[in-house]
């Protein structure tokens, strides 16, 4: 018999997974899983279950938010030979899953988690940590880990949209050299993002179609900070349409497989939404085809 680790986050979104556990693991069972389940106790639980018990199972199933995914990945990256994930998110807004074209209702999630077939997807390497599809810096980038859960849990995505607006008057500008595959360039910049995903706090990019999860290159975006309103409204009508035109040159957008991040200061980072650290110098490279994740479909 196969065996699953089943680690959930009884605390993601709602709280809505802590009443439907019976139905989750019996769709794991018909499927003919050898089930152990692990609910999690705190920050960093997640990562250090999947580490110590992943080698010893065929299939971990996460349930819960991107933050308890991105605990799983780390856990398992330190394993040499890693199990197949299966995702079944819970969490507020849930941006790496909309990669994975799920079923709508939970049934159908968890057998989905259970039957469903692994493909491969490349892993970010965040200097000696790992993030499965976003890391970014600057602008409204600790909203997500520093709203309030409770905030979170009543209004769902629109907490971060009122958090987010409330932080517009301490904007700042990070001096940055940036290299990347074939480039540098040396400037202020008001944001950075570094991204494997179709959808980034919620919003959805209109190229869907460029991004593949398992090519080895990520993509990056860099905001140039403004100067004057005139490039604040260009900045902004680029991100609102989803990333078409060069926004006067206020944006920059390509795809590498490494970038190098020197700043003059300590920057905040924040990795597949949680806080990743505020390190002076970054070294991003992408692991190909590092683990396997079930898809939908």
């Amino acid at each position: 018999m196969r065996r699953m680790l089943f680690i959930y986050n009884p605390h993601a979104g709602k709280g809505y997974v802590k009443n439907h556990l019976a139905l989750i693991q019996n769709a794991f069972a018909r499927a003919g899983w050898l089930i152990v389940a692990h609910p999690t106790q705190a920050p960093g639980d997640a990562k250090d279950t999947a580490a110590l018990l992943g080698g010893w199972v065929d299939r971990v199933v996460c349930c819960g938010g991107d933050g308890t995914l991105h605990e799983v990945v780390n856990g398992l990256m330190a394993l040499p030979s890693r199990p197949e994930i299966g995702y079944i998110p819970t969490g507020t807004t849930n941006d790496f899953a909309r990669n994975l074209q799920l079923p709508r209702s939970l049934e159908g999630k968890a057998e989905n988690a259970a039957g469903g077939v692994p493909r491969p997807v490349d892993v970010g390497r965040f200097n000696d940590r790992c993030f499965i599809y976003v890391a970014a810096f600057g602008a409204f980038t600790d909203v997500s880990y520093d709203t309030p859960q409770g905030f979170k849990s009543v209004f769902g995505h629109l907490a971060y949209v009122l958090e987010g607006a409330a932080r517009l008057p301490s904007l700042q500008a990070y001096h940055l050299q940036i290299t990347w595959d074939g480039g540098t360039v040396e400037d202020d910049f008001l944001y950075g993002m570094v991204s494997n995903t179709i959808s980034v706090g919620g919003f959805q990019s209109r190229e869907q179609k460029d991004v593949r999860l398992d090519d080895g290159l990520f993509e990056v975006l860099l905001v140039r900070f403004p100067q004057n309103p005139a490039q604040v409204q260009s900045v902004l009508g680029y991100l609102m349409q989803g990333g078409k035109g060069d926004a006067d040159g206020m944006v920059l957008s390509l795809r590498t497989a490494l970038l190098e991040v020197e700043g003059e200061v300590p920057v905040p980072w924040t990795l597949d939404g949680e806080y990743g650290g505020d390190p002076q110098s970054v070294s991003i490279r992408v692991e190909r085809q590092a683990v396997s994740i079930v898809y939908g479909k």
